[in-house]
């Protein structure tokens, strides 16, 4: 069942609900704010902030058409490669053969629009990780030259393969999932997401004792880690048979 422009009614109902939470969040942050002016409350004004232009993103690819959510997502995959490559130790022989990682982004994207599972799922793991050694090695540079393709392949690997299965999502899941379609899946998945962010944040100041990795996350407690994943479970057995075809038994839902 669809509702305006042909969106499922439980994602139309899960966006509403959303934005009902965001402003209920957004008033009581500046609630707190106005009583306290220390300035310690300033991470949960980011956390919601980052909520209401995730959740506004999301809402104009939903209310335009696929192929924009398509796009939109690819262009979160450049900016995550281009943070990436950034970060990471480059040699100079190689800055050509970045250019060939990011042309590998639309062309990811784009077995995902057609939704051709069979390439999209071995053209970065298996092709892109057989292109980067061979293009590498006949240049002729052997000095750093295993670092160089592991960290590039594996970087691709990360922002632009994994990133890419939310438009696999969104292509595909019409056909599995009749009820919400493949706009349900991707919004079970981001909502879940970030919830579990949120959750391991509110347990963490409320019963956070214990670090998880003092040095890589101080913040990061295993009350609030497990809080977290136990909210999250939670919470994806609530929403679950409303935009996924899966029900509270996590199995799937019987035909007709």
């Amino acid at each position: 069942m669809t509702g305006p422009l042909d969106i499922p009614l439980p994602v139309l109902y899960g966006l509403a609900g959303i934005y009902a939470l965001l402003v209920a969040a957004s008033l009581i942050v500046a609630v707190m704010r106005r009583r306290d002016g220390s300035g310690r409350h300033q991470e949960l004004v980011d956390r919601t902030k980052s909520w209401w232009w995730m959740i506004g993103a999301f809402t104009v690819c939903v209310v335009l058409n696929q192929t924009v959510a398509i796009v939109f997502l690819g262009l979160i995959s450049y900016l995550a490669l281009k943070e990436y490559l950034s970060l990471i130790p480059t040699r100079r022989i190689d800055r050509s053969v970045l250019l060939y990682a990011y042309l590998a982004i639309p062309i990811q994207y784009y077995w995902a629009a057609i939704d051709w599972y069979g390439m999209f799922v071995v053209f970065v793991p298996v092709w892109m990780f057989l292109f980067f050694p061979i293009v590498m090695a006949l240049r002729g540079e052997t000095e750093g030259y295993l670092r160089a393709v592991g960290t590039l392949s594996w970087g691709l690997m990360m922002t632009v393969f994994t990133l890419s299965h939310m438009a696999m999502l969104l292509v595909a899941g019409d056909a599995e999932n009749p009820m919400a379609g493949g706009l349900g899946l991707l919004l079970f998945l981001v909502v879940l997401t970030q919830l579990n962010d949120v959750a391991q944040y509110v347990w963490g100041r409320m019963l956070g004792r214990h670090k998880v990795t003092p040095t890589v996350s101080p913040n990061k407690t295993w009350e609030g880690l497990i809080g977290g994943v136990a909210t999250t479970i939670v919470l994806a057995g609530a929403i679950g048979p409303y935009l996924t075809p899966m029900d509270m038994v996590w199995s799937p839902r019987p035909a007709g």
